[in-house]
């Protein structure tokens, strides 16, 4: 049985229509402020990872919502204040890069979510999470490609987004050698470039693979190492 929302095409690949349909089923439970989580840059080289958790109204929600990496950054850039204005409540946190070292992608990926889900100023009674589960005594449902399903994950999906991409545009003055304001971090030749021939800085993820495999040793060039490690 397909994932709510799911559709056929020709092609056979599955697409999916993002709207109300978990948000209602969590309403017809008797829950009434649904909370929607989602994370960005799980995938990058550099930087924190950042989550949103975003508690839509049951009306009045923007149009045009859908999973960030469907939306043009202009759209995103569009959506993300609408969806701040028009919320009962939002938040946006990040988990270290040094965090992400030390206790993996996908944990870092849950304490994101989870201090972002604490910095909510309105407390929710249930919770849609993309694909992960949090630990909290907060009824909740994870949903694979909740950010293409649920408005509500789709909406944390664009905050959490263009928070992160702003981030790199702001660390690009420091380091302008990586190109961080282009790629937004992530593994871009471009970026791969720049990483053999400068190293990496203090906010790289040193447990990342392409990383570790450009840079494997110290280097008097670029970047000090020893500040780094």
């Amino acid at each position: 049985m397909g994932s709510p929302g799911a559709r056929g095409n020709q092609s056979g690949k599955r697409q999916f229509r993002c709207g109300s349909i978990e948000e209602r089923r969590a309403r017809e439970q008797g829950y009434l402020l649904i909370a929607g989580l989602d994370e960005a840059g799980r995938g990058c080289l550099f930087g924190d990872v950042y989550a949103a958790a975003v508690i839509l109204p049951e009306r009045t929600i923007p149009r045009g919502l859908n999973d960030s990496k469907q939306l043009t950054p202009e759209e995103r850039e569009s959506l993300a204040p609408r969806i701040q204005e028009r919320s009962i409540a939002w938040a946006v946190a990040t988990a270290s890069a040094a965090e992400v070292d030390r206790i993996n992608i996908y944990q870092a990926s849950r304490l994101a979510m989870k201090r972002a889900l604490e910095a909510l100023t309105v407390k929710p009674d249930f919770l849609l999470v993309d694909a992960l589960t949090l630990d909290t005594l907060i009824p909740q449902r994870a949903l694979i490609h909740g950010d293409a399903i649920s408005v509500s994950i789709a909406a944390a999906s664009i905050l959490a987004k263009t928070a992160r991409d702003r981030a790199m545009v702001e660390w690009d003055r420091t380091y302008p050698q990586y190109g961080l304001a282009r790629h937004k971090g992530y593994g871009t030749a471009e970026h791969l470039r720049a990483l053999a021939e400068h190293g990496p800085t203090p906010h790289h993820r040193k447990s990342y693979e392409p990383v570790r495999r450009l840079c494997p040793a110290p280097s008097a060039s670029g970047v000090a190492q020893e500040a780094l490690w």
